[in-house]
């Protein structure tokens, strides 16, 4: 089972911060695995891969824009997380998630990371926009072709018409980043898919180190803005389908951890340093 636990917006430290400790909990089986939804007040982050010439916006631009800048223990370069942004985290064990590779008994990272991938591509489809993967690149991007086609592979396939409402008609733009790290098999960060996203704050980096595709939005899409718990709900429940289990809604963090376990909720003046054994980085 997954408990969901929606979190409203909150800054990237406190974000950080409480990860690490759920982090903690799963792997002491003191929790089971959870999944928050969020979004964040505006933050440029740079995964374990990032290159710094990537942000291409001054410090005084930043500072007058109001975004912050972090470095992350995720995989993959630099992204932005903003209003309008649902950002997904899921905490997940993945020795208690059982594989289709009929060579693995418990999903293994590269097969997390296509599930993930799985989930947005069929929460896009829920409002008929045409998404797809790109070899070689991790995240979800916008399909300008228009076909019913069949989504997800094995048991999770399923045919969906696909509408081409886009407005980058002739070209796939990105509109889900996702970066994870797995440390003893347990997961953190996850995905970012831009909804009602303000994208002229990409003008402020280059996404993912990708130069040649254009960063797009559901709103955009769809030429009108989207119900952000709308989409959290058809997020929520394609976690359901892709990994096969049930879904439990939780109404506060006091909910998961009682009122013993104290996580803080305030931003640490500095990142703690991360460990590195164990580790698993991808974006």
């Amino acid at each position: 089972m997954i408990s969901v636990l929606q979190l409203g917006t909150i800054d990237y430290a406190t974000g950080l911060r409480l990860q690490q400790r759920l982090v903690e909990l799963r792997k002491n089986n003191e929790i089971g695995d959870v999944l928050l939804l969020l979004e964040h007040t505006p933050v440029i982050t740079l995964g374990r891969n990032a290159k710094s010439k990537n942000i291409v916006a001054s410090p005084d631009l930043l500072a007058q824009r109001g975004v912050e800048v972090y470095e992350s223990d995720r995989g993959g370069d630099v992204t932005f997380h903003g209003p309008g942004q649902l950002v997904g985290y899921p905490i997940f064990d993945l020795r208690s998630l059982p594989s289709e590779d009929e060579k693995r008994k418990t999903v293994g990272a590269i097969e997390y990371v296509r599930r993930l991938e799985e989930v947005l591509i069929r929460t896009c489809a829920d409002f008929r926009i045409s998404t797809k993967r790109i070899c070689g690149l991790t995240g979800v991007w916008t399909n300008p072709e228009t076909s019913t086609e069949c989504v997800g592979t094995g048991a999770l396939a399923r045919p969906v018409e696909r509408s081409s409402t886009s407005s980058n008609q002739n070209e796939e733009a990105k509109v889900a980043a996702i970066g994870v790290h797995i440390s003893r098999a347990v997961t953190s960060h996850g995905f970012a898919l831009n909804i009602n996203t303000d994208l002229s704050y990409f003008d402020l980096i280059v996404p993912c180190g990708i130069t040649a595709k254009p960063v797009t939005s559901m709103a955009k899409e769809l030429g009108g803005e989207l119900a952000m718990q709308d989409v959290a709900h058809a997020v929520t429940r394609n976690f359901g389908v892709v990994f096969q289990t049930q879904i439990l809604w939780l109404d506060s963090l006091e909910s998961l951890l009682g009122p013993a376990i104290g996580v803080p909720m305030k931003p640490p003046e500095e990142l703690r340093k991360l460990h590195k054994q164990e580790d698993t980085f991808l974006a």
